[in-house]
């Protein structure tokens, strides 16, 4: 992990000290609700629809050990409303009640699809005290949110993939200095997101963002980025425009300077929902390339390329990626792996479920990644107490050197798990509701908070993903449908890329109700999903009781008309929509029971 200097830790302290200045003269009333939203927003504090939301910042999603365990305090001690606010809001909740949701709750984080840490539920006059206690762990919320520019992603196998071109996670520190209160890009049109990708699997959706870099070499062995420009959801979901196939490594932030500095002259401002970069991109095509393109030679030739990358400077980021040291037992990994995948096979089929779904392939043979699952009944996609946090810094500690990464599905993942440490981190993981083998199953599915927490959003997800969960509990039916990506967003805002999901579920407003719509054939660009392309809607919308009865005939559909071992999206792309839709519109809420049987029915059957 990325180690701060001094400089680093000062200057996030001084962030802290900074806002806690600007919450009291808020609250001494020498700010106006106007003046502080902006400095609040800087840092990461909303006001959603009971009460404020922090989010924080998780760069390229690493963790240690040590900013889990604050995160697990702050929960405990912080994400705690004031009791009538949290009455109130369950009270509605109430009134709302649909398929069955688990009761809202308190003193949890949420994981997000951008790496992020959020809590619904922290009192504003709580907040200093937060960003004091984040800082003594070298965290904040800076730039979270605001027109600027955003947490730089990538994927959570940064430096670990057996597929890597190069370790995207020092570019993608040298960006976030490079980028952190730049004073140029403070005040963008709107958002801007980066994300990098530095294996040959695109697992970090580079075409879904404003700036998509892919990491290759030439034709020379010499490193540099594939940029595509404009990608982006919401209410025009546009796929990156490849603009350079090879800009030379030292050159990434000059390019970029460039990218938004031209943006920044040309992105609207008379209209958010026409503001985002794909918009620009979209509208003047070629002539916004070439206008990068200028900018770019003026930032070369005549200022004299500043920002260059020097070898020196990415030597000094990356010795903080050094892989840790670990005592492996060399000689013998290769035979005590072969042992415990027989044994799995044998004699223990969870176990062997768990080998087969939550633990990925490691670029040191002697390790594996595992991915623990926050996906469960009775807890929303990607929430974790303040309980759950810590037990996942202590599985950290003992089976990862410390260290835990976001994952893009809402999960964690441990990156530097010895195979001879498999058997008892499964048995840990599972004591602690960790282990479900669900990773890259319909229940591993993305889901925003919806209209239970934001106040943007035109309908409620928390329900829909309930009755799913619940629906879906038979894990030889799930691994008998195999790898489904199920994404679901609460309004059109796409927090949960409904858009790249292959089952893709939207929540609209109509006459002030909540109804639902459906996609299909969605791709976030990884060689399951083929390239990133945006899902196509089924039919008018439905109702969230109908919801789930339409995914279900989706799922007979599939089951019916596929080839032996052809996935879900391969299906669906040989056969065409049309089966699908036809399956989804004809779909009528269930009166009876049930066709799929609950976990315990399957083993009591």
């Amino acid at each position: 992990m990325y180690q701060y200097t001094d400089f680093d830790k000062q200057f996030v302290k001084l962030r802290a000290m900074q806002f806690r200045d600007q919450l009291e003269r808020w609250q001494a009333g020498e700010l106006s609700d106007d003046e502080i939203k902006p400095l609040r927003l800087q840092n990461g504090w909303y006001i959603q629809r009971y009460a404020p939301m922090a989010r924080i910042a998780v760069p390229y999603g690493e963790l240690s050990s040590a900013q889990l365990r604050v995160l697990a305090k702050i929960a405990r001690e912080y994400d705690q409303p004031d009791a009538q606010i949290f009455r109130d809001a369950q009270a509605k909740q109430d009134e709302l009640g649909t398929l069955g949701a688990p009761k809202l709750k308190k003193g949890y984080g949420h994981f997000t699809t951008r790496l992020n840490v959020q809590f619904n539920w922290i009192p504003l006059d709580k907040a200093a005290d937060v960003m004091d206690l984040l800082a003594t762990v070298n965290m904040h919320g800076i730039q979270t949110s605001g027109n600027t520019i955003r947490n730089i992603s990538t994927e959570e196998l940064a430096g670990i993939a057996v597929d890597e071109i190069a370790d995207p996670r020092p570019f993608c520190e040298i960006l976030r200095q490079w980028s952190t209160l730049h004073p140029e890009f403070a005040f963008l049109p709107r958002k801007f997101k980066i994300a990098l990708n530095g294996a040959k699997e695109d697992r970090a959706a580079i075409g879904w963002y404003d700036v998509g870099l892919q990491m290759r070499r030439n034709d020379a062995g010499e490193l540099g980025f594939k940029v595509l420009i404009g990608g982006g959801m919401g209410r025009t979901p546009v796929i990156g425009t490849v603009v350079r196939e090879f800009l030379p490594w030292n050159q990434l932030m000059n390019y970029l300077e460039a990218v938004i500095r031209v943006y920044n002259r040309y992105g609207r401002r008379d209209n958010v929902w026409k503001a985002r970069i794909k918009i620009l991109v979209k509208a003047e095509g070629q002539r916004y390339i070439d206008e990068v393109e200028a900018e770019y030679k003026q930032i070369v030739e005549i200022d004299g390329a500043p920002h260059t990358i020097s070898q020196a400077e990415l030597d000094r980021v990356t010795a903080s990626f050094v892989p840790p040291t670990l005592q492996c037992d060399r000689k013998g990994a290769d035979a005590k792996m072969a042992q415990i995948l027989r044994a799995a096979a044998e004699d223990d089929v969870e176990f062997g479920r768990w080998l087969a779904r939550n633990v990925a392939p490691h670029k040191n043979p002697d390790l594996r990644a595992v991915t623990l699952s926050f996906k469960r009944l009775g807890q929303a996609p990607g929430d974790a107490t303040g309980d759950q946090l810590e037990i996942a810094a202590d599985l950290a500690d003992q089976f990862s050197a410390g260290e835990a990464r976001v994952t893009h599905s809402q999960n964690l993942l441990l990156p530097w798990v010895r195979c001879d440490q498999l058997p008892e981190l499964w048995r840990a993981a599972r004591k602690a509701g960790f282990a479900r083998p669900n990773i890259g199953l319909l229940t591993d599915m993305i889901v925003c908070p919806g209209g239970d927490f934001c106040s943007l959003a035109n309908a409620r997800s928390l329900p829909i993903a309930a009755a799913l969960m619940q629906r879906y509990q038979d894990l030889d039916e799930l691994d008998d449908l195999g790898e489904i990506d199920l994404h679901m967003s609460g309004c059109i805002n796409s927090c949960g890329h409904h858009h790249s999901g292959h089952i893709g579920v939207l929540g609209v407003d109509k006459d002030g109700k909540e109804w639902y719509q459906v996609s299909l054939g969605g791709a976030d660009g990884t060689t399951l999903s083929g390239p990133a392309t945006p899902g196509k809607i089924v039919g008018p919308s439905f109702t969230a009781d109908e919801v789930p009865e339409v995914i279900e005939a989706i799922l007979n559909t599939y089951r019916d008309v596929r080839q032996s071992g052809e996935p879900f999206i391969a299906t669906l792309r040989r056969v065409g929509i049309e089966p699908f839709k036809a399956a989804a519109n004809g779909a009528r809420i269930s009166t009876g029971k049930p066709a799929h049987r609950t976990e315990a029915e399957a083993v009591a059957a």
